[in-house]
C-alpha cells in the first residue's frame, strides 16, 4: 500500500512539474524582460519613461517650449511597456496565476493621491490623471495573461468602465488596451511593434497631430513620428544588456508622480513672481 501511495505521490508531482513546464514554456525565460528578479534595462525604461513625463509637463510651468511634447510622447507607451513585462514575468515564474493585488493597490492608491496635485498643476484639465488609465490596462492586460475567473471578470469590469468613460480617461479607450498590445507583442518579432505603434498614435489625439503635420507643424510631425518609434524603442531597450548601473526603481517611485506636479507646480509660481 505505501509503495502504491508512494507512486501514486510520484505520479502527482510528476503531473504538477510537467504542468508547470508547460505553463513556463509559454514564456522565452532567455530574453532578459522575462527573467525573474532585478532586471537593469527595465528599471532603465521607467527612468526614461518618467524623465520623458517631467520634460512634457515643463511645458505648462510657462516657458514658451512647446517642442518638449514630442520627447513626451514616449513617456506613457514606456509605462503601459513596463507593466506589460511585469506582468509576463510574474507569469513565467508562477505554476498558478493569480491577482497581483499588491500591483493594483499601489497604482488604485497613487491615482487617488495623484489627483489632488494634478488638479493643481493642471487647473483646465478635461480628463483625470494618467493612473486610472494604467489602473484598467494592468486588469485588462491581467486577466488575459492570469487566466482565472477573477481576473476575467476583473478585466470585462475595467474593459466596460473604459468604454464608458473614455471621454474622462486621459489617453481613452485606446490607452487603456495598450498594456494588453504590448504583453500580446513581447515574444514575438521586433515589427510587431507596429500594433502597439497604432494604439500609442489612437490614444495621443491622432486626429489633430496628422492635422498638424499636413500644414507642415513640426511638433505634430515629430509627435507622430515619437508614438511610431517609442513601442519599437522600448522593445529594443528590454532585449539589451545595459553595461552601467541602474538604480532600481521599486515602490517609492509611484511617489515620484505626485510630488512631480507638486514640484513643477512650485517652479512655475516662482517664475511668475519673477
Amino acid at each position: 500500500m505505501l509503495r502504491t501511495v508512494a507512486n501514486k505521490e510520484g505520479g502527482g508531482h510528476a503531473l504538477h512539474a510537467r504542468r508547470a513546464h508547460t505553463f513556463r514554456s509559454d514564456m522565452d525565460l532567455s530574453n532578459p524582460p522575462f527573467l525573474p528578479g532585478r532586471n537593469k534595462a527595465l528599471d532603465l525604461l521607467k527612468w526614461l519613461a518618467m524623465l520623458s513625463m517631467v520634460l512634457d509637463h515643463l511645458r505648462y510651468v510657462g516657458w514658451s517650449i512647446d517642442f518638449l511634447y514630442v520627447p513626451g510622447r514616449f513617456a506613457f507607451p514606456w509605462f503601459c511597456l513596463a507593466i506589460a513585462v511585469n506582468l509576463s514575468r510574474r507569469s513565467a515564474a508562477l505554476v498558478a496565476p493569480r491577482v497581483q493585488w499588491r500591483y493594483l493597490g499601489w497604482l488604485l492608491a497613487f491615482a487617488a493621491l495623484s489627483e489632488i496635485p494634478y488638479r493643481l498643476f493642471m487647473a483646465d484639465a478635461t480628463v483625470l490623471n494618467v493612473m486610472p488609465t494604467l489602473l484598467l490596462g494592468l486588469l485588462i492586460a491581467q486577466g488575459w495573461q492570469h487566466r482565472n475567473v477573477t481576473t476575467r471578470v476583473m478585466a470585462i469590469v475595467a474593459l466596460l468602465l473604459a468604454a464608458v468613460f473614455q471621454q474622462h480617461l486621459m489617453f481613452g479607450f485606446a490607452g487603456v488596451l495598450l498594456p494588453l498590445v504590448f504583453v500580446l507583442v513581447l515574444q514575438k518579432q521586433l515589427w510587431y511593434a507596429v500594433f502597439p505603434a497604432v494604439f500609442c498614435l489612437a490614444g495621443n489625439a491622432w486626429s489633430q497631430m496628422f492635422a498638424g503635420a499636413a500644414w507642415g507643424d513640426p511638433i505634430s510631425t515629430g509627435s507622430i513620428i515619437a508614438c511610431a518609434l517609442a513601442p519599437v524603442l522600448g522593445i529594443a531597450l528590454l532585449r539589451s544588456k545595459p553595461g552601467f548601473a541602474v538604480i532600481p526603481m521599486r515602490r517609492w517611485a509611484y511617489a515620484i508622480y505626485p510630488l512631480h506636479f507638486l514640484m513643477l507646480l512650485g517652479v512655475r509660481a516662482v517664475l511668475e513672481r519673477v
